[in-house]
């Protein structure tokens, strides 16, 4: 995929900055808490703040302090003095504003024009390839950069902001906010973090070479009850809007009102698993709108398992799992878009595809228009060098000849969807739901009260086409008591195996069979009109010179 200073300031100290920000504007308060100040950069309404950039912000701010933004474009440079090694350049511990402080609040005045601007030059989010920013020099290749990077720090919250145009390079970077607990690790160094109301994307492409690859992002980080991301968009990365991973079965948040959109994989999330609810959301013109699997070596360790870890529940109610898919839509997911090395492979056309996962839910959620699959639980296919302490068996999977080891998908419960106009490539097997499983040994998924109003018997298309017959009941009780009995494995002559290698690029397609991967792509712009501020950027903020009584002057 990514310290923390404090010093308790003295009563005189206090005193003295209390003074002082009623002659600068720094609007320091103890209303809300009796060490938390309030650091304002930029202008509003006249009233200036104390800082220019958000980073000289940052370095002042003590834990726990809030940091406003006004609205502006701000070009951060905090990476261009950072001279890391090649080797130190995996950690991605590196970005145009780097926050190492436990407990800080960064929000903005409003989300569409407070801008972090990863260009150099030229208008906000320039698109001319003239203005783009490749970061510093390393080894002689460009390290890439990264927007907003709290990196090991537990409980920092980001909010009300836009961020833009932060490309790859040799570096781990083209992530635009990352909460980063030391990326690649397989350890979980960061605990706590929340992000709400934020937008992310880049307006150029120029190949995958220096690409967006992430939007909003969080990698070895544990979440806690807290722990939210709402009201975020993110478009035109080659990896996903939105990732979630490396958090093992302590991933423990929700996802609310997403918008996700233009993106190789709408969601991403790598051997990510426990607590995850993503409700209420919007994925459409991906590639593939939603992407969860197991990997052996990216993002350790394997395996994704939703599965609910010891005393904790399902956040919806009739869940037997507490990976959670509720009530969002998947639609319109057809779109040629910047792709890249996994993601890349995720199927075209296809609404949700599980890879390789385990005990994960989908619960009342629409899928409309997916020109191959609705649903698509198929295995994962890695060939990667597993880390010392892995091997594919011991993690679950099975070795494979030509495509190394194997993770099918096992105990996913689908039920209660709807679904409508999917499989318009019509391919064999492409429809509402397929299910491809490889090796005996996975437990049953299970399929019930799936509906297409729009077809003969009002259920929805699957294949195999009596997966709602034979895999009706999706309780544990049931799972456990077929474990001797193992799936049923698919054929390696079936229609599905064949389909599925079409379309991920693993293998030739059928005569007369195809899936559009390449073609002319477009940047799409910012829907702002669409994209709400913050109500209040005030709100829960203590007073100072641009926040009186709790609401914006």
């Amino acid at each position: 995929m990514t310290a923390s200073r404090m010093r308790m300031p003295v009563v005189g100290l206090v005193a003295l900055v209390l003074a002082a920000s009623m002659l600068w504007g720094v609007g320091v308060s103890r209303s809300a808490s009796s060490s938390a100040r309030v650091l304002l950069v930029g202008t509003w309404k006249g009233h200036a703040g104390q800082y220019t950039t958000i980073q000289s912000a940052v370095d002042a701010a003590n834990p726990g302090d809030w940091i406003l933004v006004a609205p502006g474009d701000y070009r951060e440079s905090a990476d261009s003095t950072y001279r890391p090694t090649s080797g130190s350049l995996r950690t991605g511990n590196y970005g145009s504003v780097l926050i190492t402080k436990a407990g800080l609040h960064l929000r903005g005045l409003n989300r569409n024009t407070v801008i972090v601007d990863g260009t150099k030059s030229g208008p906000n989010c320039s698109s001319a390839e003239s203005d783009q920013n490749y970061g510093v020099v390393v080894d002689g290749q460009n390290a890439g950069r990264n927007g907003i990077v709290v990196y090991k720090a537990n409980n920092v919250d980001i909010s009300n902001l836009t961020t833009c145009n932060f490309l790859s390079g040799s570096g781990d970077s083209g992530n635009n906010i990352w909460w980063n607990g030391g990326a690649g690790s397989g350890g979980l160094g960061l605990t706590g973090y929340s992000g709400s109301y934020l937008n992310a994307t880049t307006t150029y492409y120029g190949g995958n070479a220096t690409a967006g690859t992430y939007g909003i992002f969080s990698s070895d980080a544990q979440g806690s009850k807290t722990t939210i991301w709402d009201n975020i968009y993110a478009s035109n990365f080659n990896d996903s809007g939105m990732y979630v991973g490396a958090c093992q079965r302590k991933c423990n948040i929700t996802i609310n009102h997403a918008r996700m959109e233009y993106n190789a994989l709408g969601y991403s999330g790598t051997n990510s698993g426990g607590s995850i609810l993503i409700e209420n959301s919007l994925f459409q013109y991906n590639q593939d709108g939603l992407d969860t699997n197991t990997q052996i070596a990216g993002d350790p360790p394997p395996p994704q398992d939703g599965s609910c870890p010891a005393g904790e529940k399902p956040k919806i109610k009739g869940a037997h799992n507490c990976w959670i898919l509720y009530k969002n839509t998947f639609q319109y997911n057809n779109q040629i878009v910047p792709t890249a090395g996994n993601a890349g492979a995720g199927p075209m056309g296809t609404g949700l595809t599980i890879a390789g996962g385990r005990n994960d839910s989908l619960i009342g959620n629409t899928f409309k228009g997916n020109k191959a699959w609705g649903v698509l639980v198929i295995p994962f296919a890695d060939s990667d060098t597993p880390p010392a302490q892995w091997t594919c068996a011991s993690s679950g999977g099975n070795m494979f000849s030509g495509l190394g080891c194997i993770y099918d998908s096992s105990n996913i419960e689908v039920v209660g969807n709807t679904f409508s106009q999917n499989g318009a490539f019509g391919n064999p097997t492409n429809g509402d739901i397929g299910q491809l499983v490889l090796f005996a040994g996975a437990q049953q998924s299970c399929y019930s009260g799936n509906v297409n109003k729009g077809v003969t018997g009002g259920k929805a298309t699957t294949f195999p086409t009596s997966l709602q017959t034979t895999n009706p009941t999706c309780t544990h009780a049931l799972v456990s008591s077929r474990a001797g009995a193992k799936y049923p494995t698919t054929s390696l002559t079936s229609d599905i195996v064949s389909q599925v290698l079409c379309d991920t690029g693993f293998g030739a397609c059928p005569t007369g069979n195809s899936y559009p991967g390449t073609g002319p792509l477009a940047m799409h712009p910012l829907p702002t009109s669409e994209l709400k501020s913050m109500p209040n950027p005030c709100l829960g903020v203590p007073s100072n010179a641009w926040c009186s009584k709790g609401k914006l002057i």
